[in-house]
């Protein structure tokens, strides 16, 4: 018989393990070692506090002096964002 008991999902610890930014990211999330999820966070914190996604499509994040040496380029969409973050994490 199959129990409707549901069971409560762990966390992967990998993807909890707090990373150390490097310091052109720890312009923008700080310096103190964070999980990913946190660092993903405080990114999206710092676009939408400085309007930084682009008007005509919302998945569009344009870089500003501080983004640009993480992204390399001027615009990038949220889903590359993370790739490119994660060669800023040791």
């Amino acid at each position: 018989m199959a129990t409707t008991e549901k069971t409560a999902r762990k966390p992967n610890a990998a993807f909890m393990k707090p990373l150390t930014p490097s310091a052109t990211l720890a312009a923008v999330v700080g310096a103190e070692p964070l999980p990913r999820t946190e660092v993903t966070k405080k990114l999206w914190d710092y676009i939408k506090k400085n309007d930084l996604q682009d008007p005509k499509n919302r998945r569009n994040i344009n870089a500003d002096d501080k983004l640009r040496p993480i992204f390399g380029k001027d615009q990038v969409s949220m889903f590359e964002m993370t790739k490119l973050v994660s060669a800023h994490l040791k």
